[in-house]
């Protein structure tokens, strides 16, 4: 069967990679078109757009860059209609991934959306696009079938595919020494850095977490830095900070640190996974900012307290996302602090609510199971 993919950022491009190789593994005549990353071009699929050039995030960011998407989603749309694929897949990005199930749809395509929009946290009334566009939705959280249901739309939880990730990382990590030695650490403990993996982010967060720095002498503070964002960005906000930056090392850098700061999204997820007590940081421009504080549903925005219905990690948000405020909760979080054994017993319970492995593979089969069924139902007449 034939496949389009379309995935707008880093973590849908991670994701999609694990899925392709899924949608192939279990079906040999898989044929798979998609806008992501190099990651899903790796796993099989032949990739059309990067999303590196389609990854517009934030109010004003969005509003700056109304021609370009448009452009953009007429693209995709003349590409799916020539491609034919059996179903459109489309992971998270709802911004534009619900114009593109609009357009599908419309044009007769079956229409299956991986890891829901989080409608949860904002703009509700959006979710009646997924009952009028989507034929089937697979979600990766657990509460979010409860969600759903509320809205008349049933939903199965499958499990989260960062299990699979985590745990497919963790066994090909070479020794935490060894990772020292490969980055020219010294034996200081370290404190890993993470601020985002777009520039705007970068601009927004990276300046208050290096403020901080100064108040831990006695660590090694490594930022995490990304493939699509120059030096130069980073270097600006570091100045003469010690500072050590490596790019496309987040997994490494997470498993030899003490502690973390970062960014709200699927890092703070990672982080708990692999066992590190964080802080979670945000801010965005100010109107953005003020917006989210006025449509915001939920009284978190990290994943982390997301699925344990509860603080288990701070989140300073917006003008909360400051010099003393991070020392204060970064301090507690350390070795000897009086807030690090409550979070890594808080992530153990995460964990088994998340479920075991096996998640992309589970979700492929019931993509692949549910084409046939609607192809076989076609093909009767019924």
């Amino acid at each position: 069967m034939k496949y389009f993919i379309v995935a707008g950022e880093q973590s849908g491009d991670l994701h999609g990679s694990n899925l392709v190789r899924e949608l192939i593994a279990a079906d040999r005549e898989a044929e798979i078109a998609c806008w992501g990353g190099d990651l899903m071009e790796a796993a099989g699929a032949r990739l059309l757009m990067h999303y590196r050039k389609t990854a517009f995030m934030g109010f004003v960011v969005v509003l700056r860059n109304l021609r370009t998407i448009a452009r953009n989603l007429k693209l995709s749309t003349d590409q799916i209609k020539q491609f034919r694929p059996d179903t459109v897949i489309l992971i998270d990005y709802p911004g534009f991934n619900l114009r593109i199930a609009k357009n599908a749809r419309k044009d007769g395509f079956r229409v299956f959306y991986y890891i829901s929009p989080k409608f949860w946290a904002w703009n509700e009334g959006r979710v009646r696009k997924v009952e009028k566009y989507v034929d089937r939705m697979y979600i990766i959280f657990p509460f979010e079938k409860e969600f759903y249901a509320k809205h008349g739309i049933a939903v199965e939880y499958y499990g989260n595919p960062l299990v699979d990730e985590i745990e497919k990382r963790k066994s090909s990590m070479p020794p935490s020494d060894q990772i020292r030695r490969s980055m020219g650490l010294d034996g200081r403990p370290v404190i890993a850095m993470l601020s985002g993996s777009r520039r705007h982010e970068v601009q927004s967060i990276l300046p208050a977490m290096v403020r901080t720095v100064r108040h831990f002498p006695g660590y090694q503070f490594i930022l995490a830095a990304v493939s699509n964002i120059p030096d130069d960005t980073y270097n600006l906000i570091i100045g003469d900070a010690p500072v050590k930056l490596f790019r496309d090392k987040t997994y490494e850098i997470l498993t030899i640190a003490e502690a973390a700061l970062i960014k709200s999204g699927t890092s703070t997820l990672e982080a708990a996974l692999l066992g590190v007590p964080q802080v979670v940081c945000y801010r965005g421009d100010f109107l953005s900012m003020l917006i989210a504080w006025l449509v915001m549903k939920v009284k978190y925005v990290s994943l982390v307290n997301l699925i344990m219905n509860g603080e288990v990690v701070k989140e300073l948000l917006g003008y909360s996302l400051n010099e003393k405020n991070l020392v204060r909760e970064l301090g507690k979080i350390l070795i000897g602090g009086n807030g690090r054994e409550k979070i890594l017993k808080d992530y153990t319970t995460l964990r088994d609510r998340l479920g075991g492995r096996g998640a992309s593979e589970r979700i492929a089969s019931e993509m692949i199971r549910e084409l046939r069924k609607s192809i076989g139902e076609t093909a009767s007449g019924k």
